[in-house]
């Protein structure tokens, strides 16, 4: 029984074996069917030699059918033609060497010369070796060593050489140009020179036709108005537009520079768009824009950021952090003696310094008449002052304060303590500053005054509560020296422990510290006003201001507040603080 079932196993391989062969045997088959069709698809052509005036064997060669030929030899290899002083044939390997006034014409669209060409008809490749010259169309390349690969239509050069089209010229050590594509690749110390600016890499990918390099590494771009830097992007060297990405940066003349994620310049049109994570930097003024969005213009010098926009002055040793929703530079008369700039802030506009800080809806500096206004119920703080109006304008002298005024339901306040409060209120407050250190104030309509009395060592004497129309306080070394008001004012001293509630503080008083910016971090956070604290509405206060009509303003001059203070009647008492007497 076992020996049956050992005969029947035998056969069934047997059967296997025999299964297989045949399975194999159909396989090769296809492949041979196959085969002859991509051998078809590969077949090699022949090197022609189409004339030549004497043709002689080699004697000296070491391929004895080698053919020797002399005097305006022609070949011609599929639809290529070349052309030669002399040449060496070899038949058997579909090759030649060509020697001096080499010529090779592929179509009405390349050409390719040179002193010496190896040609192997087999790869397709030619080897054109000194005083190389390879044109298409409008596009030569220059060189002492070029390959040239018919199958990939690609021709390389890698001991130097130089590639002019109509508008530039490229030099690097190593390099490739496909004729079809008219794409070029460029590597080690490449060099491109425009009429307009002149670039630099290391590496470059270069279109002939559109006239664009796409930056692959390191690369400068400078011309006679801005420099570039890019490590990754592309720029069109025809319309001198530039996508660059990387934190790309783009300089101008005047020393500004411009980085961003990813940066769009138009050489041509002068401007310039950066998107995320934005710094605008004027090493000239001494000051930083940043951002997530920015636009500049170069040519009308016009400038602004916004989404998370920042300016940050370095000019003054500690510098000012201002933030609001946009942030805009304006030129006026450009190319003129009367040019002048304004910065323009809106809205929701915060700005700490570690001697002031300040809120306000809108901002704008001119360079003008150098005065920063602040509008729709601004506020001011400088250590433990407060100042807030309608509006409020700071006049610059050579970037430190020169004077101030506060318009419209202005109140000047300063915390003693968690109660106490001197407090100044009127229609106008100006402050005058001598070597950015104040040292008079005039309140000019409606003067209404509460202030706190105090003996030489700082004991609280009483508070005083008057009324005038013009109030004059003369400071010195930050402390008050003289009060002067006129016409006499009305008014009650009471002494400490006998103030009434209600009468310390005026029917304006608005203690904004909540709104106030704690650092440079703190400027990005807005705070509200709390229900009622807001300022009066009045015939004079600013109605909502739109974005771009936002600076228009009534400009004040000191020669005008001068006029306002002479219309008041001099009647006036001086109080010198030191002789101040209290009766109990």
């Amino acid at each position: 029984m076992s020996k049956r079932n050992y005969k029947l196993y035998d056969g069934h391989r047997v059967l296997l074996v025999s299964f297989l062969c045949l399975f194999a045997l159909c396989i090769l088959a296809q492949v041979n069917q196959i085969r002859p069709a991509k051998q078809a698809k590969q077949a090699k052509s022949k090197v022609y030699l189409l004339h030549s005036d004497v043709i002689k064997k080699s004697m000296d060669n070491p391929d004895p059918n080698a053919q020797i030929l002399i005097g305006n030899v022609e070949f011609r290899h599929d639809s290529v033609y070349m052309y030669c002083d002399s040449a060496c044939f070899y038949q058997e390997s579909n090759s030649f060497e060509a020697y001096d006034n080499v010529k090779m014409e592929q179509g009405d669209t390349l050409f390719l010369y040179g002193d010496y060409l190896f040609y192997d008809g087999n790869t397709k490749i030619a080897q054109v070796r000194n005083h190389v010259k390879m044109e298409n169309k409008t596009t030569t390349l220059l060189t002492d060593s070029l390959n040239y690969d018919r199958v990939m239509n690609l021709g390389y050069y890698f001991d130097g050489g130089i590639l002019m089209d109509e508008e530039n010229v490229l030099t690097s050590d190593w390099g490739e140009y496909n004729p079809s594509t008219k794409q070029a690749v460029f590597n080690y110390n490449v060099r491109l020179e425009n009429k307009k600016f002149t670039l630099t890499a290391d590496t470059l990918h270069y279109n002939t036709e559109t006239k664009i390099t796409n930056i692959v590494g390191p690369t400068n771009i400078v011309s006679d108005k801005d420099y570039i830097y890019s490590e990754r992007g592309s720029y069109n060297t025809s319309t001198g537009q530039a996508i660059l990405l990387d934190r790309s940066k783009i300089i101008n003349e005047g020393g500004k520079q411009m980085t961003g994620d990813s940066l769009f310049y138009d050489r041509e049109k002068a401007y310039g768009e950066a998107f995320n994570n934005i710094i605008y930097n004027d090493t000239v003024n001494k000051n930083q824009l940043t951002g997530n969005y920015g636009f500049y213009n170069d040519s009308t010098k016009f400038a602004y950021v916004t989404d998370y926009a920042q300016l940050i002055d370095y000019s003054q040793g500690d510098s000012l952090f201002l933030h609001a929703d946009t942030l805009q530079m304006y030129t006026f008369n450009l190319n003129t003696d009367s040019i002048y700039r304004e910065a323009r802030a809106y809205f929701k506009v915060r700005f700490f310094r570690n001697d002031v800080q300040g809120v306000c809806d809108s901002l704008v500096f001119s360079s003008k008449d150098s005065c920063l206004t602040m509008y729709r119920e601004p506020v001011l703080w400088h250590e433990n002052q407060q100042l807030l109006g309608e509006k409020i304008y700071i006049y610059m002298n050579d970037s430190t304060i020169d004077w101030a005024n506060i318009h419209n339901q202005a109140l000047s306040m300063e915390q003693l303590d968690s109660v106490k409060y001197n407090q100044v209120s009127g229609k106008d407050i100006n402050a005058y500053f001598t070597n950015g250190e104040m040292r008079q104030v005039d309140v000019i309509g409606s003067v209404r005054v509460i202030y706190y009395y105090q003996d030489k060592d700082s004991t609280y004497l009483g508070m005083d509560v008057s009324e005038t129309s013009t109030l004059n306080l003369y400071l010195q070394n930050r402390k008050m020296k003289k009060i002067k008001m006129y016409p006499k004012p009305t008014g009650t001293f009471y002494p400490m422990g006998m103030i009434p509630d209600n009468k310390r503080k005026l029917d304006s008083f608005a203690w904004f510290d909540y709104l106030r910016p704690r650092d440079k971090r703190d400027i990005m956070v807005w705070r509200y006003r709390l229900a009622g604290q807001g300022l009066k509405k009045t015939k004079h206060s600013p109605a909502p201001i739109p974005n771009q009509n936002l600076f228009k303003r009534e400009e004040k001059s000191k020669k005008d507040v001068n006029k306002e203070n002479k219309n008041v009647v001099m009647q006036s008492i001086d109080i010198p603080l030191d002789s101040v007497k209290v009766d109990n």
